[in-house]
């Protein structure tokens, strides 16, 4: 069995990840600090020890030298008889460990070890003898010890002296004895300490795979470089975050995308249809970009831990897919036309076997007036081809729906400028598109009406119809990606007026709809580019 499990456990973290190695400096310092902590606690008891024996004989020393008691003992026929009594009283009592009495020349009076009684006295005694109270650390005869001595007066006169002493081997006592106290509180402190730290370890083995350092160094390295080479654009939104917070990442492909600054980015920077985004792949416009973006939950053991989404630009795509969509509406037209036309050649024909011919060619012509009619309205209103094209293809399709789509008289297009010709046909046929839509759902005969002309302000351009129409606000919510009145459609219904709005933006035009007394979007264009922020 490893060393470092037990019933299948893992007791230990490895040394060799990240979070073991962290565990073993761990454990060293907690062990250096505690040590070092014992030793400042022991140098501090001694210290204690010391001050609490050098006040306490003090005290005893002066008590006992300030008794009147002592003179007076001092000057009786045997000071020892009457003295030595007394001192091992007040020695038993303090716990000091011996009280000497004294002559001024240092002849004992009194000593713990009576055979000592009449001995000299070794120590200091100069500063006594001058009137001192002093303490000293001194070897006597009951070897090193901390002592107080004071001086016992009779009037003006130094009589005796008292020598009151604690021996460093009772301090040593009172110190060891601390020890096992100071000891348990020490080693209840690393129990704790060490249990917090492997706890974090643990808590940081789990947060790092159990990887090492170098493997973690090499992924970030890995993964820092693949995000960033990338041609997807990829942000990862902390989960329920709120609009000031940032953004867990963004890659460089995404700031390109999005426009989002340098640095930090924040999810208030990001477009709110991206914030909004359902998931799967939706067409979102940002700017001049149009993108498909894909919103996915990261799940990690079970919980929602953030959310990812990729970005594609699709711009390039999207124009070639309006164009080839306005290639097939004008085929659709074309093929409408072919059948009705074969429906008229063999109403003719039947009509000239009859002998009908008068009848037959008036039917003839008068339909191919009705179409030339049509034809030469639109290429004289409009120069463009493009645009006359789209016209006569949106004709047909709404004719094939139901609905009437006419120019006014007082049309006229003799340029798309200040558009292109592409963004022209982005705007006119998504407003037209839009208008068909919202005509062929109503009951009764629909109509859609075009009106483009130049004015002093630009080139306007209006498309009117017989739908219920859009408020000002209900405008501002189709200008954002996704928005859509209809009820179901292919994927990217509801992206029209989103690449109007970004267009008339980018020429600093304006769009505004109306209800009364008709339903109708009207842009407005400058021919002058004005300063960015000079027209809303």
């Amino acid at each position: 069995m490893s060393r470092t499990r037990r019933f299948g456990v893992r007791i230990l973290p490895r040394p060799h990840t990240l979070a073991g190695r962290l565990f073993v400096w761990q454990l060293v310092v907690l062990v250096a600090v505690v040590s070092l902590g014992i030793a400042l606690t022991i140098v501090d008891e001694r210290r204690e020890a010391d001050s609490d024996a050098e006040h306490t004989v003090t005290e005893v020393a002066a008590t006992l030298a300030l008794s009147d008691g002592t003179a007076d003992a001092v000057r009786a026929p045997d000071p020892s008889a009457v003295l030595q009594p007394e001192t091992e009283r007040i020695r038993a009592a303090t716990g000091v460990d011996f009280v000497v009495v004294m002559a001024p020349d240092r002849t004992r009076y009194t000593h713990t070890d009576p055979s000592l009684i009449g001995g000299a006295f070794t120590g200091s005694i100069d500063r006594a003898l001058a009137g001192e109270t002093f303490t000293e650390t001194f070897t006597g005869s009951l070897g090193p010890s901390v002592r107080a001595v004071a001086p016992v007066f009779s009037g003006d006169d130094v009589v005796a002296l008292v020598s009151v002493g604690v021996t460093r081997e009772r301090i040593g006592d009172r110190v060891a004895g601390a020890l096992p106290q100071i000891f348990a509180v020490a080693a209840a402190g690393l129990v704790l300490a060490a249990g917090a730290s492997l706890a974090l370890s643990r808590r940081l083995r789990r947060q790092t795979l159990g990887l090492e350092p170098d493997e973690l160094r090499r992924l970030y390295e890995h993964r820092d470089a693949i995000l960033h080479s990338i041609g997807e654009g990829l942000i990862v939104i902390p989960a329920g975050a709120g609009p000031d917070e940032l953004l867990d990442l963004v890659n460089d492909e995404a700031r390109q995308l999005l426009a989002l600054p340098d640095g930090t980015v924040r999810i208030a920077d990001l477009p709110e249809s991206l914030v909004a985004a359902s998931g799967g792949d939706e067409l979102h416009v940002a700017g001049d970009r149009v993108l498909v973006v894909d919103r996915r939950p990261v799940l990690w053991e079970g919980r929602t831990i953030g959310t990812v989404l990729t970005a594609r630009d699709r711009t390039e795509l999207r124009n070639a897919l309006g164009e080839l969509d306005s290639v097939r509406s004008f085929a659709e037209t074309l093929r409408s036309h072919a059948h009705e036309s074969a429906n008229r050649m063999h109403t003719m024909v039947t009509m000239v076997e009859l002998g009908r011919y008068d009848e037959a060619a008036a039917f003839g012509t008068a339909d191919l007036r009705l179409s030339q009619g049509l034809v030469d309205t639109i290429t004289a209103a409009v120069h463009d081809p493009a645009v006359a094209a789209l016209l006569l293809g949106k004709t047909g399709e709404a004719a094939e729906r139901g609905v009437e789509l006419t120019v006014t008289d007082d049309t006229r297009l003799d340029g798309t400028a200040p558009l292109g010709t592409h963004e022209a046909i982005t705007v006119l046929g998504n407003l037209v598109d839009n208008a068909i839509d919202s005509a062929a759902d109503q009951p009764g005969e629909g109509w859609v009406e075009i009106a483009i002309a130049r004015t002093d302000g630009g080139l306007r351009i209006t498309v009117s119809d017989s739908g219920p129409g859009l408020d000002d606000a209900a405008l501002e919510r189709a200008s954002a990606r996704g928005y859509t009145t209809k009820a179901t459609g292919p994927a990217g219904r509801g992206l029209g007026l989103a690449l109007v709005r970004r267009i008339v933006e980018r020429h600093h035009g304006t769009m505004a709809a109306r209800r009364e007394p008709e339903s109708s979007i009207t842009v407005v264009l400058p021919d002058v580019v004005l300063p960015y922020g000079g027209a809303s």
